[in-house]
């Protein structure tokens, strides 16, 4: 028997009764990350990693009914052994292994694994290969031509972007995703070069990454900051809905950049229209994905959300078991 199935509700586990990442409301859902496509409110029961306990209530509110397990603990559920493990991805994001008369499965959720060599992102737990039988695995970069450069020469590449923005007098305005990846820049930026400021979007998450113990530079709402001459020398972190508002206006004249996976691509930069595109994801590059399948030891794998055919007839060409589950989940990349 299949350990986890897919339904309109989610991916699901038949002898737990439980979902995992589920879009429509269920009764339990165990959740790998606090991003909205995969953790949505509404549902009746929540089990999550630890570390990432202040980001869900931050986003889905303080009164969810939340267990919480620490990465390696095991909980026991309808004679299912659930334990979750760090995904690298953002901060208390897990993978999910689910263990059943004598089978295992892991489902994934997002996950971004260390390049050989490279240091791993502080603001979260490193991604932690989990043996199993059957992998569920996430594909947004499924695609040969994505790999990351190392992490330090592109924030060396940011760094001097920001420091040439401030000394012409302008602020450097920086479009992310507000939860991870702007924390993640937050703490690889050298913040000797001038003031952050944070949009409203970004700064609670900020907060809930500091109680969770991550050191953060000091940020500002852009309303706690009165001296213009100040904002002109600024890096300004906000989503990429904040541009085109007066809030954005505030700042006057400014650089602007986008930071993403999707940047590696000619096209999107193009159609984006900043200034610059820095290529920076928390998702796996094809190499990531490939080891982690591969670390993993499993026979089977499934692919959800991204180039999900492109690396399906790949693993069937390297003589795995293949195939795809349909999700409802995004491409926060």
């Amino acid at each position: 028997m299949d350990l986890i199935v897919q339904r309109p509700e989610g991916l699901y586990c038949p002898p737990g009764d439980f979902h995992i990442d589920p879009w429509r409301r269920v009764d339990r859902a165990v959740i790998t990350h606090a991003h909205a496509d995969h953790a949505r409110p509404g549902h009746g029961h929540y089990l999550a990693a630890a570390p990432g306990e202040g980001l869900l209530r931050s986003r889905l509110g303080e009164g969810i009914t939340l267990q919480t397990l620490a990465y390696g603990e095991t909980l026991e559920h309808n004679g299912v052994r659930i334990s979750l493990h760090p995904a690298g991805h953002v901060l208390g994001s897990a993978q999910v292994r689910v263990e059943h008369e004598g089978r295992v499965w892991v489902a994934s959720g997002d996950y971004r694994t260390t390049p050989a060599g490279a240091v791993p992102d502080r603001t979260c737990a490193p991604f932690e290969p989990v043996r199993c039988h059957t992998f569920i695995t996430e594909s947004t970069f499924g695609l040969p031509i994505y790999r990351w450069r190392p992490d330090a020469e592109l924030f060396a590449e940011i760094n001097t972007w920001w420091a040439r923005n401030a000394e012409a007098g302008r602020a450097s305005v920086l479009q992310c995703y507000s939860l991870g990846k702007a924390q993640r820049i937050l703490a690889n930026v050298d913040a000797s070069i001038g003031p952050i400021v944070c949009h409203g979007a970004v700064e609670p998450l900020n907060r809930a990454y500091r109680a969770a113990g991550v050191p953060l530079p000091e940020t500002r709402l852009v309303t706690e900051v009165s001296d213009k001459a100040t904002l002109q020398r600024a890096l300004v972190l906000c989503p990429g809905s904040a541009v085109g508002t007066p809030w954005i206006r505030r700042f006057g004249d400014v650089s602007d950049a986008f930071a993403s996976g999707w940047m590696q691509i000619r096209g999107w930069r193009r159609r984006g229209g900043q200034d610059r595109g820095f290529v920076l994801s928390d998702h796996a590059d094809w190499p990531g994905l490939l080891s982690a399948i591969g670390a993993s030891g499993a026979e089977r794998v499934i692919v959800t959300h991204g180039s999900v055919p492109v690396l399906v007839r790949y693993l069937q060409e390297q003589g795995l078991q293949a195939e795809s589950f349909e999700t409802e989940y995004g491409d926060e990349a």
